[in-house]
């Protein structure tokens, strides 16, 4: 009998912990839940807890510790709370993936103690990748751990390539739906408020992704991932917009042949393909059918409008610090937005404020990328 993978979630009661624990519920045989993670979700997490019984939980708000403890206490489960507590959980030789649904910045140091520890990533932080790539890659490399991307995206671009080591990649496509403001203008967008961002028009997400995705800088930031995880230039990474998100992303080869992953727009796919790989799991997900969709459409993204894959792009060539600048600015932004503190198209310009006047560091150490994290911030909640 095969042993059960024991996987690690942070960040459990969120939109991708969510699906991926039940992703594990029907593969029983497969997968073992080792940690649950939550920030203030404290009744979900019991929840949870409860039903998978994990071997240890944490809260990271410590305001919440007492309640998880006194609930789970009967059950054997083991508290912490506290973010050390977060990153030291990651550590258990008794894990073997670690899926990392963290949001945002937050995700950067668990995952680098979990790679440390030799453990294998499942990677839905793509913050991670864009706030210190260079250092992430270097570190799977020194401690020989694979990441495994969850993103719809980045997971296509990697099914496209399994039995591809030796083909060189051309370029990628990836695919954007374009989010619920596709086709409009500036004037149109003046006065977009949160609950019109917050409709995206096939995805089921957590706000800060889906507000990203309206802006279009989820999109940059997924540019950024894939520069680090596929070993990519700038000039390698296109990005098409497509409405219908039947096509996740593609790869040209050199002799312009080109692989495409579809499906329908269901993230328990590509976080079972992390979770399982290499094999491919037998599920009861919905099908995708042609005669669904009889028209499949393309279209270049409007950068002069959404300008925060403009930006993206120009912080991913300037590299050194300057993805972390983007990448703590934009999350002060769409917070801001969402407590309606600064309009939709405002939010770019902030960031490109930030991108201006932060000090450039072209070898970042980890302690550069922290401190710079922190001075954006600082610098973002200023300029508001």
């Amino acid at each position: 009998m095969k042993k059960k993978k024991k996987i690690a979630i942070l960040g459990s009661t969120g939109s991708i912990g969510t699906q991926a624990l039940e992703v594990i519920s029907q593969n029983p045989s497969l997968f073992e839940v080792e940690v649950l993670t939550a920030k203030n979700n404290s009744s979900l997490l019991i929840e949870q807890a409860k039903i998978f019984k994990p071997n240890m939980v944490v809260i990271t708000n410590e305001k919440k510790y007492n309640e998880v403890n006194r609930a789970l206490f009967n059950l054997g489960v083991k508290v912490f709370s506290g973010a050390e507590s977060l990153q030291d959980v990651v550590e258990s030789d008794s894990i073997d993936v670690v899926l990392t649904a963290l949001v945002g910045y937050s995700g950067l140091k668990p995952t680098i103690n979990a790679i440390k520890s030799g453990k294998n990533i499942a990677l839905a932080n793509k913050e991670t990748l864009v706030v210190a790539g260079q250092l992430i890659t270097s570190l799977c490399e020194e401690y020989n751990v694979k990441i495994y991307p969850v993103d719809s995206e980045h997971s296509a671009i990697f099914q496209c390539l399994v039995g591809e080591a030796y083909n060189p990649i051309e370029k990628i496509y990836l695919t954007a739906s374009g989010g619920p403001f596709r086709g409009m203008d500036i004037n149109a967008l003046s006065n977009v408020k949160k609950e019109s961002a917050l409709k995206h028009p096939n995805w089921d997400m957590g706000e800060k992704i889906t507000i990203d995705s309206a802006s279009l800088m989820n999109k940059g930031l997924e540019v950024i991932e894939a520069k680090w995880l596929f070993d990519l230039k700038a000039s390698q990474i296109e990005v098409i917009v497509h409405p219908q998100s039947i096509i996740h992303s593609a790869v040209q080869f050199n002799d312009g042949s080109i692989k495409a992953q579809m499906g329908l727009p269901d993230m328990k796919i590509p976080i079972q393909y992390a979770l399982g790989f290499p094999e491919r799991l037998v599920n009861n997900f919905t099908r995708f059918s042609f005669l669904d969709y009889p028209n499949l459409t393309f279209e270049k993204p409007d950068l002069k409008t959404f300008k925060n894959l403009s930006l993206a792009y120009s912080a991913m060539e300037k590299g050194g610090n300057t993805p972390c600048v983007l990448n703590a600015a934009n999350e002060i932004a769409v917070a801001a937005f969402l407590e309606e503190k600064i309009s939709f198209l405002n939010m770019s310009d902030l960031i490109a404020n930030c991108m201006e006047k932060i000090t450039f560091v072209a070898n970042p150490s980890l302690n550069d990328y922290v401190s710079t994290d922190e001075a954006t911030r600082v610098l973002a909640k200023k300029l508001l």
